[in-house]
């Protein structure tokens, strides 16, 4: 609790920064979605793509950006690599709180903070546009999308612990957060890809982040899809754990074998 409250009051020092992160960002995003959206129906001649109207594809463009940005951790993904590369691991070892713990809990202090608050975005214009949005379903949605954060964080974990053995591992992260832009459905929603691959890219955890929440307070899925999304995450949370855990031990052997 007490590193969650260091990210948030650290992160308020910097007071610019912290509003464009919250607020300019996010609004940008949403007016580009917007505007994609609407020069994409506009130069359609169907009142439907996909099987919905452009009313459902504007709710669509507006929240995911904003949980995508909710579920992605690259500043602190590049802090933790940046840690164990240059030897400042040592002062967090010597800490009544592990390496994993130390980031999780600053990260999800930043998280909660930054959602409160950029919340207000999407809210605001799904209002003023009336679109197609079942506000009582948000809840449910962001507890999906902080479920997926740990697992997010795995992730991280993971590649921080190969810094240890590979000098040049921020490549990793670029490649991985890609991914992630295309798996969580961040990029092109899944309903506009042929029904099977939807299925399989629906059935991964990494449409938790995104696709999933927004299709559930959009319509799209039912709250059974939303429950099926905490198993596949839970799951691989277990898988991934495992093999985090299993690196940086020996990350860690190989880093004192160093002297260091």
């Amino acid at each position: 609790m007490a590193f969650s409250q260091l990210a948030i009051v650290t992160n308020l020092e910097y007071r610019f920064n912290f509003f464009i992160d919250a607020y300019l960002q996010p609004l940008i995003t949403v007016g580009i979605e917007i505007l994609l959206w609407i020069a994409i129906f506009d130069a359609s001649t169907s009142p439907t793509i996909g099987g919905f109207t452009k009313e459902a594809y504007l709710a669509y463009g507006v929240w995911a950006p904003f949980l995508g940005r909710v579920a992605i951790s690259w500043m602190y993904e590049s802090m933790m690599v940046e840690d164990v590369a240059s030897g400042n691991i040592n002062i967090i070892l010597t800490r009544p709180i592990s390496f994993y713990e130390y980031y999780l809990s600053q990260l999800m202090g930043y998280k909660i903070l930054t959602t409160l608050l950029s919340l207000l975005v999407p809210l605001g214009v799904s209002i003023y546009f009336k679109l197609p949005v079942q506000y009582d379903k948000i809840p449910l949605a962001l507890l999906l999308v902080f479920f997926y954060l740990f697992l997010l964080h795995t992730m991280s974990f993971i590649v921080s612990a190969i810094a240890f053995f590979i000098t040049k591992v921020r490549s990793f992260t670029l490649i991985k957060n890609l991914s992630l832009f295309l798996l969580a459905g961040e990029l092109v929603p899944f309903d506009l890809m042929p029904e099977t691959l939807k299925n399989i890219l629906t059935a991964l955890p990494f449409s938790s982040g995104v696709y999933i929440p927004v299709a559930y307070i959009t319509g799209r899925v039912g709250t059974d899809v939303v429950w099926g999304g905490f198993v596949s995450v839970f799951v691989s949370l277990i898988l991934f754990s495992i093999a985090g855990q299993w690196l940086w031990r020996r990350g860690l052997v190989e880093y004192t074998g160093t002297d260091a």
